[in-house]
This record gives structure tokens, C-alpha cells and sequence, in this order.
């Protein structure tokens, strides 16, 4: 299929220190020229790649190759498409190379350590593509809004995620953040098929509406962690989510990026194929 992408999502979505949430329009389509039919054949056609990159990356590993590993990070507010990244894109590749984690509210063990603690727990091994369905980045974007922490606790998280990120990379994972950016229209949109349809009951949770109440709070929450901790070793990514094909077709293409860019490479036989062959035969 020929390509539908005018400009590189890597590129055109990436987010600086001087960036504006504003200046993003949630139902734009950044670089893609395609609408949501072409989406899903772009979508389709990208599966085959994404997963052998990731085959590549997991055999490498296990084999005394690359020990690195890959960590797509996924922010957003309720609705905003989290979960369908997870399935219609990572659930592309072999599940057993995939490490995935949401963060709730912390527990009581947690609580009795550092906010980054039970993030080092949850990291991809080597040869995995880790997925952190909400993150470290709950602990400023919750703090800041809900004041849990004071904003001298919540501007030291900020360092201290720059500096985690950074000795993640130097150790050989490749971390990819994207927030999902849904207008404040279509969360409702979404969240009123949830209450119509009872199928989707299970995930409607009353006090999304709370948070609902706060969305600006939770906006200019969002701008500022952008801005603070969008660096040259963990960049971030803003990907408008009303569209949900275009959400996903650009995170696919993320993450299809990052994985080429560690180039993977099948592991050698470590025995001769061809004698091998001959035994096979004579069984």
C-alpha cells in the first residue's frame, strides 16, 4: 500500500519545551492524508511490520543480543482511546513480548515508598515492548490538580522523571510517550454511549464526571508535564484522539519507528544449519 503519511508522526507531533495544547486541534489528522476507511487498511497493512520488528527485538535478546527494550508510554484523560491503542496496536504483535501495566491509585506499600518505585518494578525486560497504560506521569498530573502533593513536591517530579527517563535510556530502552489529546466534547460523547449502551456499563465509573469538573485544571496539568519533561532522551508525542483511527494509525506508526530505529536483527544459528539439515534427513 502506498504511503498515506505526507509528514512523519515522529516528527510533526513531537513536543517541545515551548509547547501549547492549544495550538493542537483534537480532531485534526496531522500528516495523514486518508480518512477513516484508508485508516483502517493503513492500520491492517502496518501489523505485519510492527510485529516482525518486535519478533526480531525479543529473539535478539534471548539469544545474547540486544538486551534493550522498548517503552510506549500512554497518557490521557478518561475515554480518550488508551485502551484501544493497547489492543488494535500492540495487540498486533506476539503477546509473550509484551510487558503491560495501568497504574491506579497507589496502595498502602506504595505510598510507604518513593513515587518511582513501583514504576522500576514494572519495566520491560529485555527484548519486551513494555506498555504503561497510565504512568509515572499520574503523580504530577493527580498531584497538581488534586493537590495530593505540595507544587514544591510536584516540581521535584518533574526532575526526578527527566532524570529516571534519561538512565532508562542509557540503558538501553527506547521510550515512546504519547498523549492522547480528546476534546472535552467527544469525552462526553464517549462517555454517554457508555451510560446508553449496557454492554459498557462495566466501564462507565461515576467519578470520571469529578475529574470531568475539572478540565481545564487537568489541561493546563497536561501542558505543563509536556513542557517539563519532553527531552531529547524521552520526547513527547501529542496525538489528537477524537479521531479514533487516526490516534491509532499514528501511535502504530510511532512505535514501528522506534523499534526500525533499534534495528533488530534475527539472531545467528549457533550450530551449522547445514549438517543439521543432514540429521534431520537421515531421522
Amino acid at each position: 500500500m502506498a504511503t498515506t503519511w505526507t509528514s512523519e508522526p515522529a516528527e510533526i507531533l513531537r513536543a517541545g519545551t515551548d509547547f501549547a495544547l492549544a495550538d493542537v486541534d483534537p480532531r485534526s489528522t496531522p500528516g495523514f492524508a486518508g480518512d477513516k476507511g484508508y485508516a483502517r487498511q493503513v492500520l491492517e497493512s502496518g501489523r505485519e511490520a510492527l510485529s516482525d520488528l518486535q519478533e526480531r527485538l525479543f529473539a535478539s535478546s534471548r539469544t545474547g543480543g540486544d538486551q534493550g527494550s522498548v517503552l510506549l508510554v500512554l497518557q490521557g484523560t478518561d475515554t480518550s482511546g488508551k485502551g484501544g491503542v493497547v489492543r488494535h496496536v500492540v495487540g498486533s504483535v506476539d503477546p509473550q513480548g509484551v510487558a503491560h501495566h495501568a497504574f491506579k491509585q497507589p496502595t498502602e506499600e506504595e505510598l510507604a515508598h518513593d513515587f518511582l518505585w513501583r514504576v522500576r518494578r514494572e519495566l520491560p525486560g529485555p527484548g519486551m515492548i513494555g506498555v504503561f497504560d497510565r504512568s509515572h506521569y499520574e503523580d504530577v498530573l493527580i498531584g497538581k490538580v488534586r493537590r495530593l502533593a505540595s507544587p514544591e513536591e510536584v516540581e521535584q517530579r518533574y526532575d526526578d522523571i527527566v532524570a529516571f527517563e534519561r538512565e532508562l535510556a542509557e540503558s538501553g530502552t527506547t521510550i515512546v510517550k504519547v498523549m492522547l489529546h480528546v476534546s472535552r466534547d467527544e469525552q462526553g460523547e464517549r462517555l454517554r454511549a457508555r451510560l446508553d449502551d449496557p454492554e459498557k456499563h462495566w466501564k462507565y465509573v461515576p467519578g470520571d464526571l469529578d475529574d470531568r469538573l475539572l478540565w481545564s485544571d487537568y489541561q493546563e496539568a497536561y501542558e505543563t508535564a509536556v513542557r517539563r519533561t519532553s527531552t531529547e532522551a524521552a520526547p513527547w508525542f501529542v496525538v489528537p484522539a477524537d479521531r479514533k483511527w487516526y490516534a491509532r494509525v499514528a501511535v502504530q506508526r510511532l512505535l514501528t519507528a522506534a523499534l526500525r530505529a533499534r534495528d533488530p536483527q534475527w539472531p545467528a544459528a549457533p550450530y551449522d544449519v547445514e549438517l543439521e539439515k543432514v540429521r534431520l534427513a537421515s531421522t
